[in-house]
């Protein structure tokens, strides 16, 4: 492949990834609009720990908020986060996402306090972030190692203060168990490099 077009993939790609996670911002916002204006009826969509009916809400509980202030705390992080992750190829990310948000929410149904209900996409970002602080280091590229150091400092402060239990009406359970499949995420894919001059959707 020459190099002009190695950088139009590296454009391209770079344009997938951006418009991705605007519109998955967007459409946090929108559902979080949906809610408010049917008596949020969509926060039913949380996870309700050890009830066999609450799986189904597993993934959808990743995209629902209690109130736009949760939302607008998630839409940064996510949207940053996000991005560099999709970087890496349309596909690949959303298999990366995938097994972070079932990952993550089977944790939570598991352990998480009884009589709780627990939603949003912080559970995605702390996986986000993990993956993201390692991925460089497994794959040894480094301009990942240098996005993981990036994104530890700017955000590892805040990812320490999720984690602690002392925090209330916030679960530390969803985060801790998002970080840990983020790190185990890296290292699965890790394993698995794409071929030279490959273009990823």
């Amino acid at each position: 492949m020459s190099g002009s077009g190695l950088e139009w993939s590296r454009g391209e790609r770079a344009k997938a990834a951006a418009k991705l996670m605007v519109g998955w911002v967007a459409l946090l916002w929108l559902l979080e609009v949906v809610d408010v204006v049917s008596g949020h009826a969509l926060d039913g969509l949380g996870i309700m720990p050890r009830r066999a009916s609450e799986l189904v809400d597993i993934v959808p509980a990743a995209f629902i908020h209690f109130g736009f202030a949760h939302v607008a705390a998630n839409s940064v992080p996510l949207l940053v986060m996000g991005f560099l992750a999709a970087l890496g190829g349309l596909r690949r990310f959303a298999a990366i996402c995938a097994v972070i948000i079932v990952a993550d929410g089977l944790g939570v149904w598991l352990i998480a306090p009884a009589h709780t209900n627990t939603a949003g996409a912080s559970g995605l970002i702390f996986g986000l972030f993990g993956f993201l602080l390692v991925s460089g280091f497994v794959e040894r590229r480094p301009l990942g190692v240098v996005v993981g150091l990036v994104i530890g400092a700017v955000w590892g402060t805040s990812i320490l203060l999720g984690l602690s239990p002392l925090q209330s009406g916030v679960s530390w359970q969803a985060h801790l168990i998002g970080l840990v499949s983020g790190v185990a995420t890296a290292f699965w894919f890790g394993r698995r490099p794409v071929s030279r001059g490959a273009i990823q959707a």
